[in-house]
């Protein structure tokens, strides 16, 4: 069995790529949307069919790449039939079994997180993949999407506490830099849920965690109940962005960023927008094919653009191309994203 684990730095996501290499055949489990095309390029490389993606649960904290994986690969969207995911192709409970090429995983339902919450184990009990069922020394929050600090108990004690001790745990996040646990070890030093911890105990640890809600929980979740492919509006009625059209990075202040061999790969079809001043344009050049529009300006010349044509934003630096790139995002430009290290960068490659 091949295994990678593959890490998403802005959401503290790990996706998991397991596949029989005999057969070629592979599974993803929780991917990403923002890292389709790393996972693409993964799959590629290594020469696999990708037959399934797995969601653990419809997540709060980032989009699945599923719906696109599905369309431009051709898998098959797996998810808990409680969820609410209407989109999926298989709709797993507990006791459902999935095989790809020699790959056999078997389902045991862990809700407390969410509803609809499964954990999918390999058929030789080697390795779990638990979502956010139990992390490292920690468990998913119970405050939200149906949680249930009770319901968690139970499941991790019925469903993953009772796989052996050597058990492999792969969580669906890591915010401490470790990769993985054992049941062993969780059962044994997990300070919420293991070490003799009650129900009860558990439970009032659960209640006074009194953490924020997640960043990104009125763009996730509806989104994932559409396995990923974004409805127009969030929750909140805001517009939203597309997610996956390119090989797009977030910065820790949310703006959207693409590399500058991406731009040089996929220049076809896009709108590129130098927002430097004229006179600093012409004296410092400009890239072939690309318009100057000074930032102040770009408000209402974008009005006559059209929002579903990608956009990337050029400058200097990328200091202001990434402001231009959020506000243009909040006028409700779907594809979106800012040269990342802006002219500077380019000419210094």
């Amino acid at each position: 069995m091949l295994l990678r684990q593959l890490f998403d730095h802005e959401t503290w996501t790990y996706t998991y790529l397991v596949a029989d290499e005999e057969s070629g055949k592979a599974v993803l489990i929780d991917p990403v949307i923002d890292q389709i095309e790393r996972d693409i390029k993964l799959l590629d490389e290594l020469g696999l069919e990708l037959v399934y993606t797995m969601d653990t649960h419809a997540h709060a904290d980032h989009i699945t790449a599923s719906g696109l994986l599905r369309e431009r690969l051709g898998s098959k969207a797996v998810v808990g039939a409680n969820a609410g995911a209407v989109c999926a192709d298989v709709l797993v409970q507990d006791g459902s079994t999935l095989e790809a090429g020699g790959l056999k995983f078997e389902v045991r339902a862990t809700p407390g997180h969410t509803d609809g919450c499964v954990t999918f184990v390999t058929s030789d009990h080697k390795h779990a993949f638990t979502g956010d069922a139990i992390f490292i020394r920690g468990t998913g929050r119970t405050d939200f999407q149906q949680g249930d600090p009770h319901k968690l108990y139970r499941s991790i004690h019925e469903k993953i506490f009772t796989l052996p001790d050597d058990t492999i745990v792969w969580p669906g996040h890591d915010y401490r830099g470790q990769p993985f646990t054992t049941v062993g070890e969780e059962k044994r030093l997990n300070p919420r849920v293991g070490g003799g911890k009650t129900e009860a105990e558990f439970a009032e640890i659960m209640n006074n965690l009194n953490l924020p809600a997640p960043k990104k929980i009125h763009e996730a979740v509806p989104a994932n109940l559409q396995c990923g492919l974004v409805p127009p509006e969030s929750m909140s009625g805001d517009p939203l962005p597309e997610r996956g059209w390119a090989a797009i990075e977030r910065t820790p202040e949310g703006v959207p960023e693409v590399t500058i061999d991406w731009v040089a790969r996929n220049r076809a079809g896009i709108r590129m927008v130098d927002v430097r001043e004229i006179d600093e344009a012409e004296s410092d050049g400009v890239i072939e094919g690309v318009e100057v529009v000074p930032m102040g300006t770009v408000d209402e010349a974008s009005k006559a653009w059209d929002r579903e044509q990608p956009v990337i934003t050029i400058c200097r630096s990328g200091r202001r191309s990434g402001r231009v790139a959020l506000e243009l995002e909040k006028l409700g430009f779907k594809r979106m994203a800012s040269m990342r290290g802006g002219m500077v960068a380019r000419n210094n490659q």
